[in-house]
């Protein structure tokens, strides 16, 4: 079955598509750029972008009733893979801050650059969270 989740703590889809689906023991979250859902407003620099992302994936997957810790797979899409160095290092402090495990786990993760994002935004991300059986 189907499950839609939203939540206002993370941003309004920018178009016709839903913030995540749950089928149960997956939940698929749709791209986040780094929009603060309280302002609208997107950070200038890549490192804030990235952990605004993971904020707001986070706030989405804890609708689901799952945690970070449940990110199994994330995929993330740069304008310019020269911010690699600096996407890494908000990803992991994201991570590390935001795990309830003492040795976080991070997840797979694939990385593609492209040419232009939805608001000129530097980074969008998307994840795939499992529920542990």
């Amino acid at each position: 079955m189907l499950h839609v989740i939203n939540t206002k703590k993370s941003p309004t889809p920018l178009g016709p598509y839903v913030q995540a689906i749950d089928i149960g023991n997956i939940t698929f979250v749709s791209g986040q750029i780094g929009i603060r859902p309280d302002t609208n407003v997107i950070p200038d620099n890549v490192y804030d972008q990235t952990y605004q992302s993971l904020e707001n994936i986070k706030n989405i997957i804890e609708a689901a009733d799952l945690q970070i810790n449940n990110i199994i797979k994330t995929t993330l899409f740069i304008i310019d893979i020269n911010d690699v160095p600096i996407i890494n290092a908000s990803y992991i402090k994201f991570f590390h801050s935001s795990s309830s495990y003492e040795d976080t786990i991070l997840p797979t993760r694939s990385c593609v650059e492209v040419s232009k994002l939805p608001k000129n935004a530097k980074i969008e991300i998307e994840a795939i969270a499992a529920r542990i059986l």
